[in-house]
C-alpha cells in the first residue's frame, strides 16, 4: 500500500536566499549614506567664507562621535591629526566646526578645547540659514 501524497512546499531554500539577502542589505544599506548625519543650528545674518586649500571641517554627530573632513575619527587620533596638522603649518588655517544642533553644549566645548590645546589658533562654526517664516494663506 503506497502512502498519501503530501503537497507541502519546501521553505528551507526560500529562507536560506531571504537570510543571505537580508544580511547583504544590512552590509550595503551603511554604505549608501554619508557617515556623518550632523544638522547645524539655523542663524541669520550670515556670510559666506570660503575655505581655503588647508582647512579642515570638524564634525560632531548627536551622539558625539567626530568625524574630520566627512570621515569618522576617535578623540585620540583627532588630537593627533590637529596637532600634525595646525602645529606644523605656520599659517592660520580654519578649522570649521559642524556641531548637531541637539549636541550637548559640553560635548562642544571639549571638542573646542581639544582644538585649541592641538595647535588650533581659528575656529569657525558653521550654521545654516535660517528659513523664512512661510506667510499663512
Amino acid at each position: 500500500m503506497r502512502a498519501p501524497l503530501q503537497a507541502s512546499p519546501n521553505v528551507t531554500p526560500m529562507i536560506d536566499v531571504m537570510l543571505v539577502l537580508l544580511i547583504i542589505f544590512m552590509v550595503v544599506t551603511p554604505a549608501l549614506f554619508d557617515d556623518a548625519r550632523i544638522e547645524p543650528p539655523r542663524a541669520s545674518h550670515l556670510r559666506e567664507h570660503p575655505e581655503s586649500q588647508g582647512d579642515f571641517t570638524l564634525g560632531i554627530d548627536a551622539t558625539g562621535h567626530y568625524y574630520l573632513s566627512k570621515r569618522r575619527v576617535d578623540s585620540a587620533v583627532l588630537a593627533e591629526r590637529l596637532r600634525t596638522h595646525f602645529i606644523a603649518d605656520t599659517s592660520d588655517h580654519v578649522l570649521y566646526v559642524k556641531a548637531d544642533r541637539q549636541l550637548g553644549y559640553g560635548i562642544l566645548l571639549a571638542a573646542l578645547d581639544v582644538a585649541r590645546k592641538n595647535g588650533v589658533r581659528v575656529i569657525a562654526m558653521v550654521t545654516e540659514p535660517e528659513r523664512p517664516a512661510s506667510p499663512r494663506p
